[in-house]
């Protein structure tokens, strides 16, 4: 059973570890669960972290793959910290399942580059654009479980900041149209954008209402979320609101998306520029 709070980025490490040792050993997942006394599908959700890691099954996989000492005591000894919950863990009520897999690869991303079709990217919403959102988008939530949504979002917000990863958002002017919880709601975002956009390690980028279609035109909203760990691809994120949201790490999906935010960055106007209509 997948965690409560998803796999921490340490967790999703040593389980893609796992599978590597296992396949350049020449082990089936056959062979494996048998030395575990257990169903393939038990040994594939651990390689793909789904479970947590349990010692004694990680120290019988590794027996079973020959693995040296020199190899397995440090995975051994990295057990503790990779079972152990994501700081978001205490905001799982407020989260949906697919919200558990990405924040679990965002606390650890180096690189966010996000774009949103029609509205300010999540990541750079003030609390009172972001409340109002959540009220069109969970009309059955509590006061209670909106504030808890706007929390874990500050929350997201500050530890991106602290920890000095780069953000790069797109955005289409008319995302600074749409009037979201009124005009004083809309004020403080332009002014929260402006001031973003001064800060070190962030990137806004606004396409004018008049600017000709470009690669993302069309598109729903997106993430690509890089992390420092050769175990981990790029992984994107593609929301369609109210149906579903894919997270896909496959390379050359990724990689496609990658070219098409590209191109649309690099046609937008260059970061910096007054934001429209200030």
């Amino acid at each position: 059973m997948r965690p409560r709070s998803g796999p921490t980025v340490e967790h999703r490490v040593l389980a893609v570890r796992l599978r590597l040792l296992r396949e350049r050993a020449g082990i089936s997942l056959q062979t494996a669960a048998e030395a575990l006394d257990a169903h393939p599908a038990t040994v594939r959700r651990i390689e793909r972290a789904e479970t947590g890691l349990d010692a004694r099954q990680v120290g019988e996989l590794l027996d079973c793959y020959g693995v040296p000492a020199a190899v397995a005591e440090p995975i051994m000894a990295g057990l503790g910290a990779a079972n152990l919950p994501g700081w978001w863990h205490r905001w799982r009520d407020a989260m949906e399942t697919w919200q558990q897999d990405v924040i679990g690869v965002e606390s650890s991303a180096s690189l966010v580059r996000t774009w949103h079709p029609a509205l300010v990217p999540e990541l750079l919403r003030t609390p009172a654009y972001a409340a109002a959102l959540y009220r069109t988008q969970y009309p059955d939530d509590t006061p209670a479980q909106l504030d808890r949504r706007v929390e874990l979002l500050r929350e997201r917000q500050h530890r991106l900041r602290e920890r000095g990863a780069a953000l790069w958002a797109l955005m289409p002017a008319a995302a600074l149209h749409t009037t979201v919880g009124g005009r004083a709601v809309m004020d403080e975002q332009r002014e929260r954008l402006t001031e973003a956009a001064r800060r070190p390690h962030l990137t806004v980028q606004v396409v004018p209402l008049d600017h000709p279609p470009h690669a993302m035109t069309g598109v729903p909203p997106l993430y690509l979320l890089r992390v420092p760990a050769p175990e981990i691809g790029d992984q994107a994120v593609l929301e369609t609101p109210g149906v579903r949201v894919d997270i896909v790490d496959d390379p050359e999906t990724v990689m496609n998306h990658r070219i098409r935010l590209d191109a649309a960055c690099a046609a937008a106007p260059h970061p910096g520029m007054p934001l429209p209509g200030n």
